[in-house]
């Protein structure tokens, strides 16, 4: 199993090693290339969100394996603020500090699952995720690599 990847989110530049992070990660767990373009992207707009409104984070990037799926989990975390209304904040043209608003909204409809845990003064968590079903012969080779 692949192992989890953390990057630092403290520039622009970040978002570029966050993305390149996540296609890699995404490719290594057979994901098309769809796919890892569309969890890049997510990760870029939460990524963003942080630079523009808190200045420092960071993003966990995990697999996840099941029998009949495995996914790639992100866990984007900064201690700000918090985010004063969650339900807005994940509306399209919703801006909390000037900008297009896109961010958060953008991410959840591009990932599978999506939360926010955020905290007034405390910080904000978004975890989201991205599956794809494993097929039969993918599950079959599997089993016998575990064979003694």
């Amino acid at each position: 199993m692949t192992h989890e990847v953390l990057v630092a989110i403290e520039s622009d530049g970040d978002l570029v090693e966050a993305r390149a992070a996540a296609r890699a990660l995404a490719t290594r767990l057979g994901f098309s290339r769809t796919d890892a373009t569309l969890i890049a992207t997510a990760i870029s707009e939460v990524a963003r969100n942080i630079i523009v409104h808190v200045g420092t984070g960071r993003i966990m990037m995990s697999p996840l394996e099941e029998e009949m799926r495995c996914g790639l989990q992100v866990v984007a975390e900064d201690k700000g603020a918090g985010i004063r209304d969650v339900e807005a904040a994940l509306h399209d043209g919703y801006a909390g500090r000037g900008g297009l608003g896109l961010g958060l909204s953008g991410a959840k409809r591009l990932m599978d699952d999506f939360d926010i845990d955020t905290k007034m003064d405390r910080g904000t968590r978004v975890t989201m995720t991205k599956w794809r079903f494993r097929d039969e012969l993918e599950r079959m080779k599997e089993k016998r690599q575990r064979r003694p």
